[in-house]
């Protein structure tokens, strides 16, 4: 059996700017932070011949072009087998669809698996490019590369995206005080529904290929507070880096429609009124965490309690995908 795990993540500064529609203009840049939440992907061959997939759903097919599941399907179809002999299981720490990039750590776990499955091996760099290849070209998801490239590389990295299409990846050089500062005092909390990234990225997607003007300039300004968050960060202002935070996601409900609602408005504002500097929702918006930066962290925790959200816990992740077991 060859097993593998690939992290989930949340964004420290600069989300959205990873959009193609964004970067082959203008380039991108965010801050991302793999956590230890992880995916997990299971791969042996079976007794018997057949491809057997066990995930949310069960299937059992002959054919690579009758699987269900879109990104296992396109990713078979790389290794030159339409009849294959294999058997693959998913598991996850954290359920889809709450903002921590579970669809890309899942095809670079997916891919990580397969690769070991043939003996072959592959760059985390290259495994990022592939997972980005099957998700945006193949399966033309209006989504980003940011999930995928920390899902790889793991850590608190800084990743630009050039016009060209390449990727430069940094890790973020902060003192191991900070990064325990961040652990200590940023929180995660569920806010009890999930939803759709690619159905809120769409319009983003949408209005950043149409060149509207508004978005644009919403989208450098993000790309801004990135690059301040970056630099309050390797500086050790971790304050500065709260009240970034908060800039960003009052800017970014104003970027995009259900980004927020009333909900999460009532949420968010209770945070900052019990220790939170800043916060805001992970990932694309509308649903799954709740993250902040807080001064008095049980003050927080309290509120939120009182409000019925369970809190996840985490520290970082500084392996990205690997191989568990071969």
């Amino acid at each position: 059996m060859i097993t593998t795990r690939s992290p989930l993540r949340i964004t420290l500064g600069g989300g959205g700017t990873d959009l193609p529609s964004y970067y082959n203009e203008h380039g991108g840049f965010l801050i991302s932070a793999a956590i230890d939440k992880y995916i997990y992907i299971n791969i042996m061959k079976p007794f018997k011949e057949g491809i057997y997939l066990k995930y949310s759903e069960i299937e059992s097919v002959k054919n690579v072009h009758d699987i269900r599941h879109p990104i296992i399907r396109e990713s078979l179809k790389l290794f030159n087998s339409i009849n294959p002999q294999i058997e693959i299981t998913s598991l996850a720490d954290i359920p889809a669809g709450t903002g921590l990039g579970s669809s890309g750590s899942f095809t670079t776990a997916l891919l990580l698996a397969l690769y070991a499955f043939e003996r072959r091996q592959i760059s985390r760099h290259d495994l990022a490019e592939l997972a980005c290849h099957i998700e945006i070209d193949l399966l033309n998801e209006p989504i980003g590369k940011q999930d995928q490239f920390i899902s790889a590389y793991g850590g608190l990295t800084n990743f630009s995206f050039n016009t060209d299409g390449t990727v430069i990846s940094e890790p973020l050089a902060i003192s191991n005080e900070t990064m325990y500062d961040l652990e200590d005092n940023l929180h995660l909390f569920f806010t009890g529904f999930t939803r759709r990234a690619s159905d809120i990225l769409n319009f983003q997607n949408i209005q950043s290929k149409y060149k509207n003007s508004e978005m644009i300039e919403g989208l450098h300004y993000t790309k801004q507070l990135g690059l301040e968050s970056k630099h309050a960060l390797i500086s050790g202002d971790t304050i500065k880096f709260g009240t970034l935070m908060h800039e960003h996601w009052l800017h970014k409900k104003r970027r995009s429609p259900n980004m927020s609602n009333e909900r999460i408005d009532q949420l968010y504002a209770l945070g900052l009124k019990n220790g939170a500097i800043g916060g805001k929702v992970v990932g694309a918006g509308g649903g799954g965490f709740l993250m902040f930066y807080s001064q008095d962290r049980l003050s927080l925790k309290k509120a939120m309690s009182n409000m019925g959200l369970e809190e996840v816990r985490f520290r970082f992740d500084l392996e990205g995908t690997k191989l568990m077991l071969v």
